[in-house]
């Protein structure tokens, strides 16, 4: 019974978390949404994993927290930089020796 709240506590807060994502002002906002969305469906995968017996859905949970963490480094490095490679800087003036 306490593991079956705490799925609709998780869902309540995937749908809060939605809400955010959506009315989010700044691009920040978003992205901490969508991390916060991933952390969620992380631990409701664990959560389902106990309740049904299968140990195997940890290692999915586990698989599916590196991806958001990776995904969400990879995102704000974009925005950041407008380039996911490595990012080039041209040389200024003064460190040409103009």
């Amino acid at each position: 019974m306490m593991f079956v709240f705490a799925i609709f506590a998780l869902f309540i807060a995937m749908v809060l978390v939605l809400v955010r994502l959506y009315a989010g002002p700044t691009l920040y906002d978003r992205v901490l949404a969508v991390n916060s969305f991933g952390t969620h469906t992380v631990l409701f995968i664990g959560v389902i994993g106990f309740l049904t017996g299968r140990p195997d859905f940890l290692d999915i949970a586990l698989l599916y927290a590196l991806i958001n963490f990776v995904g969400t480094i990879a995102i704000l490095k974009y925005f950041r930089y407008r380039a996911i490679g490595d990012v080039h800087q041209r040389p200024t003036d003064r460190e040409i020796g103009h």
